[in-house]
């Protein structure tokens, strides 16, 4: 794809890594389209640096009616699709809007997509389709395994992609990041969760012995990795976007206790979530070769920067999780 000035619809573009995206493009000269329904997790402040150089849309990608009058009016050349529920806890309590808005919602901007015969359609997916794996790593081509309703509900968006690329020749690219973290992000999530457990003077939560692995990818190295591939990346492919640097939870958990002087006395293990899958590992060298695209910041850089952004930004934090249930 060239750079021209194509326009850019950005669905869930006040989340945690769609306003990411919003803002590198917008500081790329790109012309932005935000469409996002506002839920808990959504916040307009998250681009107030980039304010007044985007058109911003609330609405539900559910809704066709509205998502179609946003297409009318705007003719988007591209979409790229965050708006996503994204929280395992959550959708393991109620499975009901994972489905609606990561099946249903993914299959209104497909067909209007296919409609208005827009150039590209990148998905933002997760490392969570694949499930867990003990040793190894896992390939674009793993098999989907996903252990909990959310990402039962991304793996089925994926394979209705898959099958507009085959049935219709759709121009999709399907992204499958791994866990992101960094300024912004809504404290249900481990980071910012255990921030704000110490600022309110609270032991933080960790599920069983903490012992689960994940791959940590800086928020903002994720963005450049999805604008990558949104310009050199082949359509119908699918790219996992890592960054080779893996932690257990309890590790990340002492690491920020440690920034924050906080003793490890406060950790207070609790009982293991249903299901829960022990370790993520994404083998990201198709990104890394063929596009060219690395991550720029190491785990320990990018924690420093997120813990200093929460301890600047605590009012926005301690805000945000009033919401969170204990």
């Amino acid at each position: 794809m060239g750079k021209g000035k194509l326009k850019i619809a950005v669905t869930g573009g006040a989340g945690f890594i769609g306003s990411a995206f919003v803002r590198l493009l917008i500081n790329r000269n790109k012309k932005v389209i935000v469409i996002d329904k506002l839920t808990y997790a959504g916040d307009l402040a998250r681009l107030k640096e980039v304010e007044g150089r985007y058109k911003f849309y609330q609405a539900d990608i559910c809704d066709e009616t509205a998502i179609e009058s946003i297409f009318k009016k705007e003719k988007p050349e591209i979409i790229v699709n965050f708006a996503a529920e994204t929280h395992v806890d959550r959708s393991i309590l109620d499975a009901g809007a994972f489905l609606q808005t990561n099946v249903i919602g993914t299959r209104v901007l497909l067909d209007l997509s296919k409609k208005y015969r827009l150039k590209r359609f990148v998905h933002i997916s997760t490392d969570e389709v694949y499930g867990d794996i003990k040793k190894g790593k896992f390939h674009e081509n793993s098999p989907l395994k996903p252990n909990s309703p959310y990402a039962a509900s991304k793996a089925s968006a994926d394979l209705l992609i898959r099958s507009y690329i085959r049935t219709y020749g759709f121009p999709a690219i399907i992204i499958r990041p791994c866990n992101n973290y960094g300024p912004w992000q809504y404290p249900e999530k481990l980071i910012p969760l255990a921030i704000l457990a110490v600022l309110k003077g609270e032991r933080v939560p960790v599920y069983a012995d903490g012992k689960n692995i994940r791959e940590w990818l800086y928020v903002e190295d994720s963005a450049g990795g999805i604008l990558k591939i949104l310009e050199k990346g082949k359509i119908g492919g699918i790219y996992n976007l890592g960054s080779r640097q893996e932690m257990q939870n309890i590790e990340v958990v002492k690491s920020i206790l440690k920034k924050m002087k906080q003793p490890g006395s406060l950790i207070k293990f609790v009982k293991d979530r249903p299901g829960h899958d022990f370790r993520y590992s994404l083998d990201s060298r198709k990104v890394f070769k063929e596009l060219g695209w690395r991550p720029k910041l190491g785990f320990t850089a990018g924690l420093d920067f997120t813990v200093e952004w929460c301890l600047r930004h605590k009012d926005w934090l301690l805000d945000a999780g009033k919401e969170i249930k204990k």
